[in-house]
């Protein structure tokens, strides 16, 4: 039997306020995965977009720790193929960050593709 894989993807567009670029905090709660028992899970890219007139990043957390991270120009867009790809076990969880300089505030819209296997 062939294995079959589904694809998973947080996004939308979140308002935040910034509290550092060295303190990035949760975006929104809807962008929290945890991977199923009995599925792996491999994120394969990540597009976001910034409103703000300054440097944003956004997170990729693992279990409470950075993962990757994408820094998004002012008022600017970015595309990342993830080409090193890492096998993310059950209960594994992941959430979308945002760090941006402090009391800046604005959108970021984001875009992160999931394969669920």
């Amino acid at each position: 039997m062939a294995d079959t894989s589904t694809p998973r993807f947080l996004q939308g567009a979140f308002t935040f306020e910034g509290k550092g670029l060295d303190n990035p905090l949760p975006l929104d709660g809807a962008l929290r995965y945890v991977v199923p028992v009995g599925a792996v899970t491999q994120p394969v890219y990540f597009r976001g977009g910034n409103s703000t007139g300054e440097l944003v990043v956004a997170v990729l957390m693992r279990d409470g720790n950075p993962m990757r991270w994408f820094p998004i120009a002012a008022k600017g867009a970015t595309h990342v193929s993830l080409r090193v790809v890492e096998d993310l076990l059950a209960d594994t969880v992941l959430e979308l960050f945002v760090a941006a300089p402090v009391g800046v505030g604005g959108t970021l819209v984001v875009d992160l593709g999931l394969v669920e296997i």
